[in-house]
């Protein structure tokens, strides 16, 4: 009771300090509040959950990371697979339900992934609430959890009836799963995060705009509105020039904004691009934080 006391007065100081913040993303009505939260949760992270990641990952022989995180991936397929049923898309749940039955028997609980030749699905409510037509509402950044919006956070809250962690009626070993779920969660983070910290100027927007269209893409299941974006570029005064991008195909490069890249800095020109709208957009986040910068 009193950490949570320490914890919620650290969040009030934080979120007092950041009430002045400008808000220019139109996305992001609740800026100043997030930006708060944002760098109270990255304070937690850095004191506790990401020490405990690195502890984790070189205490831990790879072969049991494996099969935790193994474990945990065949539990999110039985929600996986009622997110595909309520989107129709019944092959894709045939598929999904196939990997948490066989995992769950020949795969020992899941420990072992004994479907790697069917494809692993990414489905949850929040998608189910797009494809049915629910605006995603406004970005907010939430309590150690971290991004989401509006609907997202109501499709995690909806995720976790179903979930078979859930059903896990003793309470210690609940709260222990629940855990383990969150370092492994966090430790498959720590090389990623090694690429935002050379990539991204404002974390908080790379992390905003990173969000928010990796979920625009999972909607759409890969292929967004692309009128969207267009018109969110134009608006930021983005000028746009045909020339090809390494590694993305053509049809993803149209109307792509380019931006010359300074010689000292060909990590992000060659590793940008890689295939797919998701690491496009992502790409193109960072181009518009170098291109304010100069």
């Amino acid at each position: 009771m009193v950490t949570l006391r320490i914890l919620l007065a650290l969040a009030a100081i934080t979120l007092a300090g950041c009430a002045s913040a400008p808000i220019k993303n139109p996305a992001d009505p609740l800026e100043p509040f997030n930006r708060g939260m944002y760098h109270f949760n990255d304070t937690l992270d850095k004191a506790i959950a990401k020490p405990v990641a690195q502890g984790y990952k070189a205490a831990m022989p790879t072969p049991v990371q494996m099969m935790v995180s193994n474990f945990f991936s065949n539990m999110d397929d039985a929600v996986i697979t009622i997110n595909d049923l309520l989107q129709f898309k019944f092959a894709q749940a045939a598929s999904d339900g196939a990997r948490f039955l066989f995992n769950s028997t020949f795969g020992v609980l899941g420990l072992f992934d004994v479907t790697q030749r069917l494809e692993k699905h990414n489905e949850d409510f929040g998608q189910t609430l797009g494809y049915w037509g629910v605006d995603s509402g406004p970005y907010i950044v939430l309590p150690i959890f971290g991004p989401s919006t509006l609907r997202d956070g109501a499709g995690t809250l909806l995720d976790s009836g179903p979930s078979k962690l859930r059903r896990v009626h003793h309470t210690r070993t609940r709260n222990q799963l629940y855990l383990t779920k969150a370092i492994d969660h966090r430790t498959k983070l720590l090389d990623q995060e090694k690429v935002l910290d050379e990539a991204a100027i404002d974390r908080y927007a790379f992390i905003r705009e990173a969000y928010l269209l990796r979920r625009q893409s999972l909607v759409y299941d890969g292929n967004p509105p692309r009128r969207e974006y267009e018109d969110y570029e134009e608006e930021n005064g983005f000028e746009y020039q045909e020339a090809p991008i390494p590694n993305v195909p053509f049809s993803q490069q149209d109307n792509v904004p380019l931006l010359p890249l300074p010689a000292e800095e060909p990590q992000m020109a060659a590793a940008a691009p890689e295939t797919g709208a998701e690491s496009l957009g992502v790409y193109r986040v960072w181009v518009a934080q170098r291109a304010g910068k100069r």
